[in-house]
């Protein structure tokens, strides 16, 4: 028996972990254009964003709603209707408010539901040309397997992950958009794998096999090895990340074909994205917590109550009954009111004029809006334009700005020089160095800047014969004004379009050349020899070209500062002019040459090529042969360059920053580019010192950075992604701790991943709430995670702003968003939300003061439509204009953003406040119960009358007291009730003594009731205001 056991839990066991164990993903060999000889399984290659099936939907979003225990009490007390013993009124009394809030939410979840559907239909329903052996023919991008070949045009969406084999562009490279992948607008250059863009036949004439590495997060690298083996020897050729063509991004030119090497699941696009949580404002959680606490006081009372009975009879059954009595104190309209409350917020921010173009997406959470302690940015596209300006260009001795640029152009030779530059360029060798003109230095630097960059020139076709465009007619045709420039980065594009501004003009490039324009018209042809790409690590980027008139071999190359001040010759003026462009808040580069003897070039190669296939560290042998270069390189210019800020970043920040929201900055930018922005926003102020954070690869540097950066006291810090990692893994606490403190925080080089990371480490360790907001595809990880997000439709499309909470058309929209609205939302929730309670207490206190008196029967004090009606008809139109009330004007609300931290403490609805109101509902039901009581005569009917009548005046009078700042739609739902209830009078003859009502006695009774529940509340507002007003009602006296 002891073995069967064991042997059962060790059977259990097994079984609950093949379910919940992840499939392992795996290194990859794929050959091409067969799907059949994949050893493994790999995942389909369907989107999928739902969150329910036909199935789950009831279930899941039943789930949704008991699982808060407002709802699920509300359904017990409804159910215990069935029970002979414990029916008090009339089944629809609980069950018809309870079906209403269960119908809307269910609506409401099937609408979005069905729209995910839809979305995901299209998407996966699209259509590819797929390569087989028996031609062309067309799949779902569903249906898309690993191996197959796939034909993407123009302006398509690429369906997965794919290895680029061939491209209908001569120069065998197509550009791609990125924008939802990573957020960046500009195209980036892909590259066909050489071997099979060569091919003149078709690519089912050869056998050969992709070796991929396994899926991971990391979009910005790739490696892997193409092999041909069907000729001898075979060819080998290595794969990097510019022969990639990753799912969810577009072809921006010509048609290209790639074969499949991750699909579905195991896409970088997919491994990248987090899946949306349902939101739960804090609000929500806190009146979950109060009406925790009722349940308790209504137990509590339900048992005084049996035990002054003396617990005879059957009194379980009567204590049930009490419960079900006193079930008023957690009224079920409160999920109603609230409901319709934030469905009004989402109205009112739609509907400002002041922010147009806002949509609230998720109407659950605008009280959220008003509770936000950390605000964590995008920077590009969000903070800035990502719009460039060329300002400067410094060559040591002598600058110009951009009211200086047109003298350049005079020391630009119109010839092109270069024949003029050759002879000096061959004495130089022998003589010693002559210093050299300021008119040969800024031609130098202007000529570097022209080819040391990865742009491309294109050109709009004019001519379509045949349906195939003629490009090399079109592109003979070099004029100005149909010509566009392509690059993988915004600074690049700008620095080329200054050098045509200036005279030396880039008209043609493919992968192999170069063509300059001189002033004259003269083209100067350049042969590309090799081009060492910008990455993080390495910080510049780097070409080597021979110019074919000369055959002269320049190495130029351009960089960040930090990275160039080592390899270029020594100098005095360099370090100093970073820093005073970097404080005026521009981008700088420093450009460099050196030239190369055609045996230096030979060499260089041959390690080069060496180093590029190797399977193990392949990144740093490629590196190292590289950096034997880059040794005592001529320093020619510095640029600096303006990514221009949104409209009103500085003031919005400014703004927030005295609201006492603490911004961090989650860019995938440089750390310079990342430093420059947050100094021109003014995210860190004039006076404040940055703390950068230095590169940390192991626990103990991460120990002495960590220490280093705890001396410093009121400073900035700016982090990479990779040395946050770190920290992330050996000391989370201690580093979340320390960043907190901090006035402003930029994260730098950050993957959409470690975005949504930072995101949920706030919430974990501060429990505060937090607030993102981004442009572009990668930002919609943090935008899910964080507890409200806001998303901007700006150029990187519409991912972010569909997948946020809200979404704005301008940053500094967020200010009115959070000062005016989110204020509001806040306030008047908390105000409703505890006026709904007092309204169910009030009427409990009621109850019990009626049953003490008559010996603890459980027997309600109002039946049956007196209770609908006093939920409904009666007071909820007065109760529901709380929504309209405001307690600060929005001009002021936004002229001092201090009083928004108040609104994160949240006072407006704590325990303080909500037993103030029950100490109210106390006394005012004590006094109703107790004055009609006193003053009845005889018959119980009058008490209800007089009871309920004052009661109902009680509330309305209640309201008034509470409200705040008035409007007319106020005055008109007050006096619309008193009208409704006064009308009902007539046919409440169930109820009611009509003959009685109408006499003086109930009037004056009535009156005085009210009076005394009333005066004295009246009276302490008074004199609270007046000795202790709160912080707005100062401002605005």
């Amino acid at each position: 028996v002891c073995f069967r056991s064991v042997s059962c839990a060790v059977c259990c066991d097994c079984l609950a972990h093949i379910c919940r164990r992840k499939k392992e993903l795996k290194a990859r060999t794929v050959w091409l254009g067969s799907p059949e000889k994949c050893e493994e399984k790999y995942p389909k290659n369907g989107i999928k964003n739902q969150k329910y099936n036909i199935f789950t939907f009831v279930p899941g979003v039943l789930y949704q709603q008991f699982k808060f225990f407002l709802n699920l009490y509300f359904l017990v007390v409804a159910c215990s209707q069935f029970v002979p013993s414990l029916k008090i009124g009339y089944l629809y009394t609980y069950w018809a408010p309870l079906g209403f809030v269960l119908t809307v939410t269910m609506v409401r979840e099937a609408v979005d539901e069905v729209r995910r559907y839809q979305r995901d239909k299209e998407m996966n329903s699209q259509l590819y040309s797929k390569l087989t052996v028996r031609g062309k023919i067309q799949v779902k991008s569903s249906d898309i397997q690993v191996g197959d070949l796939i034909i993407v045009d123009k302006n398509q969406r690429i369906p997965a992950d794919m290895i680029f084999l061939r491209t209908s562009e001569k120069n065998g490279g197509c550009f791609i958009r990125t924008d939802q992948l990573d957020g960046e607008t500009d195209w980036k250059l892909k590259v066909a794998v050489g071997c099979t863009q060569r091919l003149p036949a078709d690519l089912f004439s050869i056998s050969a096999y992709v070796y991929a590495q396994k899926p991971q997060l990391d979009i910005h690298s790739f490696e892997g090895n193409f092999t041909r083996e069907d000729t001898d020897p075979q060819i080998h050729e290595s794969l990097s990340i510019e022969n990639t063509l990753w799912a969810s991004t577009v072809v921006a030119s010509g048609t290209v074909i790639g074969v499949v090497i991750y699909t579905g699941k195991e896409t970088r696009s997919v491994l990248n994205t987090s899946y949306a949580k349902n939101k739960v404002g804090l609000l929500d959680l806190e009146l979950n917590r109060l009406t925790k606490a009722l349940f308790l006081a209504q137990v509590v009372l339900s048992i005084v109550m049996v035990a002054l009975q003396g617990f005879v009879g059957p009194w379980l059954s009567n204590l049930c009954r009490f419960v079900v009595l006193f079930s008023y104190i957690i009224p079920i309209s409160l999920r109603v009111n609230l409901d319709m409350g934030k469905s009004a917020y989402g109205w009112m921010i739609m509907k400002d004029e002041n922010i147009p173009g806002t949509v609230v997406r998720t109407s659950t959470i605008p009280e959220e809006l008003g509770r936000l302690v950390y605000l964590l940015t995008d920077k590009t596209g969000t903070l800035t334009q990502n719009e460039m300006v060329f300002k400067r260009l410094h060559l040591g001795t002598v600058s110009y700005g951009t009211d200086t640029m047109d003298e350049i152009q005079n020391h630009i030779p119109s010839n092109g020089s270069t024949s003029g530059s050759t002879p000096s360029r061959k004495t130089q060798t022998s003589c010693p160095k002559v210093r050299k003109s300021v008119s040969s230095r800024i031609h130098e630097a202007v000529k570097a800047i022209a080819l040391c960059h990865n742009v491309t020139p294109v050109y709009e076709s004019h001519a379509i014969v045949n349906g195939e465009t003629e490009s090399a007619e079109a592109d003979q045709d070099y004029s100005d004004d149909n010509r566009t420039y392509q690059a993988s980065s915004p600074d690049e594009v700008e620095l080329v379009r200054w050098t045509e501004s200036v005279g030396l003009t880039l008209v043609n490039r493919d992968l192999n050349s170069l063509q300059l324009k001189t002033p004259s018209g003269q083209i100067l042809s350049f042969h590309i020899l090799q081009i060492f790409p910008f990455t993080s690590e390495s910080k510049r980027m780097g070409i080597i070209v021979r110019e074919e008139l000369t055959g002269d071999i320049t190495f130029y190359m351009k960089g960040a500062d930090v990275a160039m001040a080592s390899i270029v010759q020594y100098n005095d003026w360099l370090e100093e002019e970073c820093g005073n462009m970097a404080r005026e808040g521009l981008r700088t580069l420093v450009v460099a040459k050196k030239s190369l003897s055609e045996e230096q070039y030979q060499d260089f190669e041959s390690r080069y090529n060496q180093a590029k296939l190797s399977i193990h560290d392949r990144g740093l042998k490629v590196a190292a042969v590289v950096e034997s270069l880059e040794r005592e390189m001529e320093l020619l210019c510095l640029t600096g360059v303006e990514d221009q800020l949104q409209a009103d970043v500085r003031p919005t920040l400014e703004l927030l920053r005295n609201a006492g929201i603490k911004i961090w900055m989650l860019t995938g930018d440089k750390l310079e580019t990342a430093t420059c922005i947050a100094k021109s926003s003014h995210l860190v102020s004039r006076n404040q010192d940055i703390h950068v954070f230095k590169p940390v690869s192991s626990r103990g540097e991460a120990h002495l950075e960590l220490n280093a950066f705890r001396r410093k006291h009121d400073c900035a810090l700016v982090i990479s992604g990779d040395s946050l990692e770190v920290c992330l893994r050996y000391y989370e606490h201690e580093f979340v701790e320390l960043a907190c403190q901090c006035p402003a925080v930029v994260c730098c080089r950050c993957s959409p991943t470690q975005k949504a990371q930072i995101v949920t480490l706030l919430q974990q360790h501060t429990a505060n709430r937090t607030c993102a907001i981004g442009d572009g595809g990668n930002d919609v990880s943090m935008i899910q995670a964080a507890d409200c997000g806001i998303g901007i439709e700006g150029k990187e499309g519409k991912q972010a702003s569909l997948a946020a909470d809200f979404s704005i058309t301008q940053f500094k929209h967020i200010g009115r968003l959070l000062m005016v609205h989110g204020r509001n939302s806040y306030k008047r929730s908390a105000a409703l939300g505890q006026f709904v309670m007092h309204r169910g207490m009030i009427i409990s206190t009621m109850q019990a003061v009626f049953s003490s008196v008559f010996y603890f029967a459980s027997v309600p004090l109002y039946q049956g439509f007196l209770m609908v009606g006093y939920a409904t008809m009666y007071t909820m139109f007065p109760v529901f204009s709380l929504v309209l009330d405001q307690d600060v004007k929005p001009d002021m609300a936004l002229l001092y953003p201090e009083l928004y931290k108040d609104l994160t403490k949240g006072r407006s609805l704590s325990f303080k406040t909500f037993l103030i109101w029950v100490l109210i509902s106390v006394y005012q039901g004590g006094i109703l119960m107790y004055g009609a009581l006193v003053l009845f005569e005889s018959e119980f009917v009058h008490v209800v009358a007089i009871s309920f009548t004052a009661l109902v005046l009680t509330e309305l009078l209640m309201v008034a007291l509470t409200i705040r700042t008035w409007h007319w739609l106020m005055v008109v739902a007050e006096f619309f009730s008193l009208g409704c209830y006064l009308a009902s009078l007539a046919f409440l003859n169930e109820y009611f003594d009509l003959s009685f009502i109408t006499t003086w006695p109930f009037l004056w009774k009535v009156s005085s009731i009210t009076l005394v529940s009333c005066l004295p509340l009246y009276i302490i507002k008074y004199l609270k205001r007046k000795f202790s007003p709160p912080s707005y009602s100062k401002l605005s006296s």
